[in-house]
C-alpha cells in the first residue's frame, strides 16, 4: 500500500532528528513506500470546498546537518492525498483551533491524524477532567478566591495555564511561598483563560510517566526525571529520559482511556502519569517515541502506521 501523506507540523529544517517523533514518522513513513509532502500551518486554506496547503515534498534521512531534502514549492489539493498527519507544537491556541476546522472538511476521505473534530473537543488539561477519579485534586478556574482557598486546603501546588505546553508557564508555591496573589495577577494579565491548579505530587520527583498508546493499546512508555531543583519534568525543560516499567495503576489507566481514545479516533496519544495520578492526555503532538524506542527496542513509529493503514 503505497499512500500519499501530508505532513502538517512547524519548519523540519531545525528539528532534532535524534528525539523528534514526527521524524520518526516520516522515515516509517517512507520506508513503507509512501510520499511525503509537508507543509506550515500558515500555509493552510480553505476556498469554495477545497483544502489546499503549499509545501514541499520532502524525503528524510537519518544525516545530522543533512536530514531533509526539499522539492519545488508548490500547492496541492489536500483532498486528493490519504493522510494527514497533524503534527505542529502548541500551543493549542485559535490558529490551531481553525486549522481542525478546515481540516474536518475533508476528513475522513482523506484521513487526518489525530482526528480534527476530536483534537478540537479533548485539549490536554481539560480532556482529562472527564476522569476525575483518575486524577489528582485539581482546580480550573480565574477566581483568586477560589485559588487561594485551594492552596490553603492542599498547602504544596502547581499552578499551570490551562493551554501551555512543554513546561512553560508552570509554577510550584510551596506553603511558605509568599507570591501566590501576584502569580495569579500576573496569569491575569497575559491570559484570559482559566488557569490549572493542582496538589503538587512529590513523586514527581521519581520521575513524570509518558505512557504512549496507539488506538487506545499500550505500545510503550518513559519515565522522565525533573532537574535537581527543578518542579518540571518535561524534557523541553531539562527532564532526563529513563527507562519506564509499567506498573498495575499504569495499566488500570491506560485500559480506562483506551476505548474512549479509540472511539474518538484518536490514534496517537500521550498521556502522563505522576506515581498514581494521570495529569495530562496529549493528543496534539505526543512527543518521546525514540526515546521509548531506544530503551525498549520497539518500534512505535511503526504501530501507528499500522493503526492508519487498518483504518484505510
Amino acid at each position: 500500500m503505497s499512500l500519499s501523506v501530508a505532513i502538517q507540523m512547524d519548519p523540519v529544517e531545525t528539528i532534532d532528528i535524534r528525539g523528534d517523533s514526527s521524524f520518526a514518522l516520516a522515515l516509517e513513513a517512507q520506508r513503507r513506500g509512501h510520499s511525503l509532502f509537508h507543509y506550515l500551518v500558515g500555509d493552510l486554506s480553505w476556498r469554495q470546498k477545497r483544502v489546499t496547503a503549499y509545501g514541499h515534498p520532502v524525503t528524510f534521512q537519518r544525516e545530522p546537518g543533512n536530514h531533509v531534502t526539499k522539492g519545488a514549492g508548490e500547492t496541492v489539493d489536500l483532498g486528493t492525498l490519504d493522510v494527514i498527519l497533524m503534527r505542529q507544537d502548541p500551543p493549542f491556541d485559535l490558529a490551531y483551533i481553525s486549522a481542525t476546522h478546515i481540516l474536518e472538511h475533508i476528513h475522513p476521505q482523506t484521513l487526518v491524524v489525530n482526528d480534527p473534530a476530536s483534537v478540537r473537543d479533548t485539549p490536554e488539561k481539560l480532556f482529562v477532567t472527564h476522569f476525575e477519579d483518575l486524577m489528582p485534586p485539581t482546580l480550573i478556574t480565574r477566581r483568586k478566591e477560589e485559588v487561594l482557598a485551594f492552596r490553603a486546603e492542599y498547602k504544596d501546588i502547581i499552578v499551570k495555564p490551562l493551554y501551555g505546553n512543554a513546561g512553560i508557564g508552570v509554577f510550584r508555591i510551596q506553603p511558605d511561598d509568599q507570591n501566590l496573589t501576584t502569580l495569579i495577577e500576573l496569569f491575569g494579565d497575559f491570559y484570559r483563560e482559566p488557569v490549572m491548579v493542582q496538589q503538587y505530587l512529590p513523586d514527581v520527583r521519581k520521575g513524570d510517566k509518558r505512557i504512549i498508546l496507539v488506538d487506545g493499546e499500550i505500545a510503550g512508555a518513559l519515565n522522565r526525571i525533573p532537574l535537581e531543583g527543578e518542579a518540571r519534568s518535561n524534557m523541553h525543560a531539562g527532564g532526563r529520559p529513563a527507562k519506564s516499567i509499567l506498573t498495575k495503576r499504569d495499566i488500570e489507566i491506560c485500559e480506562r482511556l483506551g476505548p474512549e481514545l479509540k472511539k474518538r479516533g484518536l490514534i496517537f496519544v500521550g498521556i502522563d502519569v505522576i506515581g498514581d495520578w494521570l495529569t495530562e492526555i496529549n493528543v496534539t503532538s505526543p512527543t518521546g517515541i525514540q526515546e521509548i524506542d531506544r530503551f525498549d527496542d520497539t518500534n512505535i513509529s511503526s504501530m501507528v502506521w499500522d493503526a492508519i493503514e487498518a483504518r484505510l
